[in-house]
Parts: C-alpha cells; structure tokens; sequence
C-alpha cells in the first residue's frame, strides 16, 4: 500500500513522532513558565508577610519585657492581663509566622522542582529542535501552509494506518476462526467416514456369510431339482408303459368313450379289468381239476395279501 509514496507521506513517516513531541513539549514548558511566575509572586508575597509578621513579634516582645518590669499593684494587675492577652496573642501570630515558613519552605522545594522540570523541558526542546527545522524545511516541498497542518496530514495518515492494521487483524482472526471450524469439519468427517468403513465391513462380512448360505440352498436345491427329474422322468416312464398296456389292451384314447391320455388311474383300472377278463377266460377253457387247483392257488396267494392289509 505505501509502496509509491509522495513527498507528503515521505515526511510522514520520518517526522511525525518528532513534530508532536516538538509541539508537546513547547506547551509543556509555557505551562510551566506560568506556573513558576505564580510561585515566585506567591513567594515574594509570603515573604513580606513574613517580614511584618517578625517585626510585629518584635514588638509584642518588647512590649512583655516591658510589662514584666512593672511592679505588681491593682493596676498593675489590670496591665498583666492585657499582658497576657498580648502573649496569647503574640503565640498566635508566631504560630502564624511558623505556618507561613513553612507554607514558604513548601513553595521553595515546589519552585526547585518546577525549576528543574523547566530545564529538562528546555533540554528536550534544543534536543527537538533540530526536528522542528526539518518539518518545516519539509514544509517547503510540499502544498502545506504550516507544520501544523502537516502534522495534522501525517497523524491522519497513521490513523488510517492503525485502522487498516485493525482490519487486518480482525481479517486474520476470522481467518484461524474459519481454519479451526474446517479442522472441526474434517475430523468429523474422519470420524464418519471411519464409522461408515466399519458398517461397510460388517456388511461385507455379512454379505460374504449369506453367499456361502446361499451356495449351500443353492446346491440344495439343485439336489432336489435332480432328484425331481428323476422322479419325473421316471412317473414318466411308468405313465407310458401304462398308456401302451391301455393300448395293447384295446383301450382307446380321446373321444367320448376313450379314457384321457393323462388319466392314468382310469388306463390301469381298464388294464386290471381286462387281466381279469382274460383271467376268467382262461379258466373257462381249463379242465376242472386244473381249475379247481387254480383257485386254491389264488385263494392261498390271497392269504397273505389280507393279512398284509
């Protein structure tokens, strides 16, 4: 920002300091010079008080050197108490006297000090001095009319500073502000990110456990579908082989008076039919004694059916 500066500016920063402590220390110095001048007439006051009050005690010691000396009488009597009354009253006055020496010793110490403050101020202002003539040689280069109204440019200048350096600072700390609640954000987004790697493992495991499981109905259920196939395949087979005895039999499929080709029960019922149909015809053309040696053959064979059932 001050990078390109004008001769103003330039003055600015090497002079300020010194034309403020230049003119602060001339203010400071009248006021003192004031000060001393009030002391130095309340000296001179209090001393001639003081002289009239020394010249008064001297009297009033006269005056009881004088009533001492008086022989004691009726009279005298009356003067020894107006004596009195005169030594009272000549306390008082040196009472006075020492109060006003030492109100006078107090204002000799205060008048040293301000003396002293004094020679240190015009110290200060020789010392400064040299400032003063640069800041009004620096007035001469530039628009200003005095040095005051330098001063007044430069100190506005350094008050512009500090305000910009306020900003600054504020800027800054709205900076570590924002920085520590991003700190704040990414460790709770670690923290997240942390809990949802855990959840997403325990899925997995999950998931990879399930799988195994399902590998397992899997061939399960393979086994079955197998061992239906076979089933299948083989009621098939049975089905067939009934439908060709239906057949071989003389049954006929379809029709109104055909049996369903899918009706099994009915193809087997028209089969165990027909078995024993040609089973009566058979017996019909046997010789009796065959016969009769048949039907003992069936009974005994029925037998142990019934006593299964």
């Amino acid at each position: 920002m001050f990078s390109q500066l004008t001769p103003e500016e330039s003055a600015s920063r090497m002079w300020t300091a010194a034309g403020r402590d230049s003119s602060y220390v001339l203010v400071e110095l009248q006021v003192l010079q004031r000060e001393q001048e009030e002391l130095k007439a309340k000296y001179e006051e209090s001393k001639q008080v003081l002289e009239s009050l020394q010249q008064r005690e001297e009297e009033l010691h006269k005056k009881i050197k004088e009533m001492q000396d008086l022989h004691l009488s009726f009279d005298m009597y009356h003067k020894d108490e107006e004596a009195n009354r005169a030594i009272e009253k000549a306390e008082q006055e040196r009472q006075r006297v020492l109060q006003k020496e030492a109100e006078i010793e107090r204002l000799k110490e205060q008048l040293a000090k301000l003396t002293e403050e004094k020679q240190e101020l015009e110290h200060q202002v020789k010392r400064h001095s040299v400032y003063r003539d640069l800041l009004e040689q620096l007035l001469k280069i530039t628009k200003f009319k005095d040095v005051a109204a330098l001063t007044d440019h430069l100190e506005s200048l350094l008050h512009f500073r500090c305000q910009l350096s306020e900003r600054e600072s504020k800027a800054q700390e709205q900076a570590d502000e924002q920085r520590k609640a991003l700190l704040t954000l990414e460790q709770q987004h670690n923290l997240l990110l942390l809990q949802r790697n855990n959840q997403l493992s325990q899925l997995q495991t999950k998931l990879e456990k399930t799988h195994s499981e399902g590998l397992i109905w899997e061939k399960k259920w393979n086994n079955i579908q197998e061992t239906a196939a076979r089933k299948t395949l083989k009621l098939g087979q049975i089905k067939m082989a009934i439908l060709n005895l239906y057949e071989m039999t003389g049954g006929q499929v379809g029709g109104e008076e055909g049996v369903d080709v899918n009706d099994t029960e009915k193809q087997l019922e028209q089969v165990k039919q027909f078995f024993e149909d040609q089973t009566d015809i058979v017996q019909q053309y046997q010789p009796h004694s065959q016969r009769h040696n048949n039907d003992q053959g069936k009974q005994k064979s029925k037998k142990p059916t019934n006593k299964e059932m």
